[in-house]
């Protein structure tokens, strides 16, 4: 039967594959809270990048996660240390980086626990590379979505685009596979599937497609 009560949606894959925006519209049809994890590594890579920290310098970064206060107002927005950069975060300069700077197993700890906090207690989806199967192992509903590359380099260049950032295809794409293998090497909380999340394949399917397969799981289930 239907269980009842708060429920975690963990939604995981690869940078590029539409989860994120996913995310965010199942947060808003289902009326509950939605919490951009990849953000927060983001934030934590834009405020070292600011700050002169070079990537991956641990004894450095770890620290510096620990002062970054965070706030989603809604879908989209992120707020650090009370300055929005929605926009800021999602820069060239930053995604090069971000890999290098995430994989850093007291990083992870401290943004984690981050992000445990917030899922206790109350309805939300998440969306990552480890939600299913490191943050949150018992999530009631867990999906992998995942897209052929060269797809998501297509679409990585429009966004960029739009936000009048121009980008080479080729260069984009180069960048994603590389993000791609840091992230299922990494020793701490690495890119893969957790053995009992649904498989979505984004390639060839709608974004309206990829939310109501999702939902359709989802509203069985509560």
């Amino acid at each position: 039967m239907p269980n009842s009560g708060p429920y975690t949606i963990a939604i995981d894959g690869p940078s590029g594959t539409g989860k994120s925006s996913t995310a965010k519209e199942l947060a808003k049809r289902l009326h509950i809270d939605y919490l951009d994890t990849g953000a927060m590594y983001r934030c934590l890579s834009l405020k070292a990048k600011d700050t002169g920290i070079q990537p991956g310098d641990a004894e450095r970064l770890a620290p510096l996660a620990a002062t970054l206060e965070f706030l989603f107002p809604e879908p989209g927005t992120v707020i650090l240390n009370g300055v929005d950069v929605s926009k800021a975060i999602r820069t060239p300069e930053v995604s090069g980086r971000v890999s290098v700077d995430c994989a850093i197993p007291a990083v992870r700890e401290v943004l984690v626990d981050r992000q445990r906090a917030y899922g206790l207690g109350r309805s939300c989806v998440l969306d990552g590379r480890d939600i299913g199967t490191v943050v949150f192992p018992h999530a009631r509903f867990k999906f992998y979505v995942d897209c052929d590359p060269r797809v998501r380099a297509k679409r990585r260049v429009a966004e960029l685009a739009a936000m009048g950032h121009k980008a080479d295809y080729d260069e984009v794409l180069s960048n994603l596979l590389e993000r791609d293998h840091l992230d299922s090497t990494r020793a701490v909380g690495p890119l893969r599937r957790a053995a009992d999340a649904i498989v979505i394949d984004t390639s060839d399917i709608s974004f309206e497609q990829q939310v109501e397969r999702i939902l359709s799981v989802v509203r069985a289930g509560i």
